[in-house]
């Protein structure tokens, strides 16, 4: 059903930024310029459209597109490609709310997050800057981020998603031209960074 809905979205001429299907819902959360649209899973029709208050993000053309991931309770984040800050969608009332996560080290740098991705076992978020190449372990209330040290800075990356493998986790990332794929030490302290896909 996402992929038709993607389609239909892409003919109509509106640019989709991101997308996430939530199977316990029944509901395809659309990240647009506009905001975030919700939609039915079965019949693609739309069920809400949420304006992000505050909400900044670079083109396409100079940056990777901001991310969209879903939490725990189905609540969507989205990110800015720009700026640290978070939006997070309740899935309930749809209110929204703005989360600026405070980073432990690069206080004065720019960090953007064009990768974000839940991650159950840990309870947390996990998310990449394009610029940097830096990864970001954030709480699940969005109020600190820890930088992950990695053995290699991969470069523009424009998405991230986690694959479990056993007890490790896997991180999938994806760049503009290029894939990559970071194991996490057990204890989520570190990550080697392979340049491949993740299989």
């Amino acid at each position: 059903m996402l992929d038709a809905l993607l389609v239909s979205l892409m003919i109509s001429g509106a640019p989709v930024l991101a997308a996430q299907e939530d199977p316990t819902s029944n509901r395809v959360w659309v990240l647009k310029r506009s905001g975030v649209e919700v939609h039915d899973r079965k019949t693609g029709k739309t069920l809400a459209q949420v304006a992000l208050p505050g909400w900044q993000w670079a083109d396409e053309m100079f940056a990777c597109a901001p991310a969209l991931a879903l939490g725990p309770k189905g609540e969507a984040i989205v990110s800015s490609n720009v700026l640290t800050t978070l939006w997070r969608v309740d899935p309930s009332s749809l209110a929204v709310s703005r989360h600026e996560p405070v980073l432990d080290v690069d206080q004065g740098k720019d960090i953007d997050f064009t990768g974000i991705a839940y991650v159950a076992e840990q309870g947390a978020y996990f998310a990449i800057s394009q610029f940097h190449g830096s990864l970001w372990r954030i709480d699940s209330q969005l109020k600190r981020a820890q930088k992950i040290p990695l053995s290699e800075q991969p470069r523009r990356v424009c998405g991230l998603e986690m694959q479990k493998k056993g007890r490790f986790v896997r991180l999938c990332v994806r760049g503009t031209d290029s894939a990559w794929t970071i194991n996490l030490a057990p204890d989520q302290r570190s990550g080697y960074v392979h340049a491949r896909p993740c299989e």
